[in-house]
Parts: structure tokens; sequence; C-alpha cells
């Protein structure tokens, strides 16, 4: 298999499943630390001619991280492209599955089973907390409904305040943000990068964790220990 992925989590996955079959990835790619294939730009605008002079046997895409015009320009040179949608962790399980087996995967990995065990043994949260969870700023944007994060925070004990808004990540004002009284503010990393220096001052008086983007809304071999690294963080803003 020649294989391109446009999608960081999932080149993560099939590097780590199937060595030698990645053959390009896009510029966002940077699991593992050691991946050594040509670069394709990034995930909003790959170089299509690039793309198709590795001559893939498959491309992965992913419905929200990916632009549609970019997969039907790959589909109408001839390209195999497959196109993952994933809202919640049981999707996630299930589309790295299709997807390992697209790629010609014939074993299921030891880390998709300990990450599916890791998510299933989650035990009840004993409490519950509210959360604001800002995924870029200038414009302040945040997690709306229907969201793998959302989700995520969601098997934790956290629920985000705007899972019932109608966008996806709608634009709202920080002053509504911090006037909706959440019990936490979760920063990520990626895509906009939070930091204790940039972020948390924006919300005075809040409890704020700074969290790993790459557990908070990567799906591959990071699954497995997302439950125990976000899980520590949110214990640990909100004591």
């Amino acid at each position: 298999m020649r294989v391109v992925s446009l999608v960081p989590s999932l080149t993560e996955a099939v590097a780590v499943s199937a060595p030698g079959a990645l053959v390009g990835a896009t510029d966002w790619c940077t699991r593992p630390a050691d991946l050594d294939v040509v670069r394709i730009g990034g995930t909003k605008n790959p170089r299509i001619e690039r793309i198709l002079a590795l001559g893939p046997d498959l491309v992965i895409a992913n419905e929200e991280e990916n632009r549609a015009p970019d997969v039907d320009a790959l589909r109408a040179a001839g390209a195999e492209v497959l196109v993952t949608e994933v809202r919640d962790v049981p999707q996630a399980f299930r589309e790295l599955a299709r997807v390992l087996e697209a790629c010609g995967v014939g074993t299921r990995p030891a880390w998709l089973t300990e990450a599916e065990a890791a998510w299933s043994r989650l035990p009840a949260a004993r409490s519950r907390a509210t959360a604001v969870v800002p995924i870029w700023r200038r414009p302040w944007m945040v997690l709306g409904r229907d969201t793998f994060a959302g989700d995520v925070l969601s098997r934790l004990g956290v629920d985000h305040l705007y899972a019932g808004h109608p966008d996806r990540y709608p634009r709202i004002p920080v002053d509504d943000l911090r006037a909706a009284a959440p019990d936490l503010v979760v920063l990520p990393d990626e895509p906009y990068r939070f930091t204790a220096d940039d972020g948390p001052e924006a919300f005075p008086g809040l409890p704020c964790a700074l969290v790993s983007g790459r557990y908070l809304t990567w799906y591959g071999p990071s699954l497995a220990a997302a439950p125990r690294v976000l899980g520590e963080a949110l214990r640990a803003a909100l004591r």
C-alpha cells in the first residue's frame, strides 16, 4: 500500500500500525516524531499535484478537517479517497478500524485494543462540572454542538456550556464566556496554542485547565492515555 494522510491523528495511527505504508502527509502531521515522508501542504490547502505524483493507493481525509473541493479534485483525478467522520469516542474507534483495514492492517493493533479498554472502564463521574472550551481567540471561538472533543470531556464528567449551540464552533464574545460562569475553562494548545501566559488572563477568577490538544481532539494512539492525562489536568484545575 501507498497511503497519503491529510489528517494528523490518522497519520499517527497508520504510521504505527502499518510501517512503511505512508508515503505522504501534511505539514501538520507531527507524530510519530521521526515520521519521514513527503510533505504535501496543509490540511486546508494540500498540494493536489504533489499528492497525485506520489501515486497513492489511498488518500485518507476527514469531513471536518479537510475541504470538500480538495477531496473532489483528488477523486476527479482518479485517486481513491477514504473520508472519515468522527463526532464521538465510539465513532472514532469504528473509523480507526475502517481506516486501518483499508490500509491493509490485518491484525488489530494493540494500541487500539488498549484505547478501547481505557474508555470502556471509565467509572461514572461522581460529580459533574461545567466548562467553556475556547479553541481560538481573535475572535474567540468555542466548542459547540456535536464535537468529538465535547464528547471526550462529557465522558470525563465535564459538560461544556455551548453543547446545544446551533453552530459546531460558535464565535462568542469573551465577555459572554465569562458571564456564563462556568466551573472551569478548558484551554487546549491546538488549534490555537493557549499557554499559561496567553488565555487564562482573559478569565480572571475562573480555574483554567491547560490541556494537550493531542489528547483532547486527536483520535489515534493518543486515545489510550487520554482518559488519564485529561482527567488529571481537569481534576487539578478544579481543586
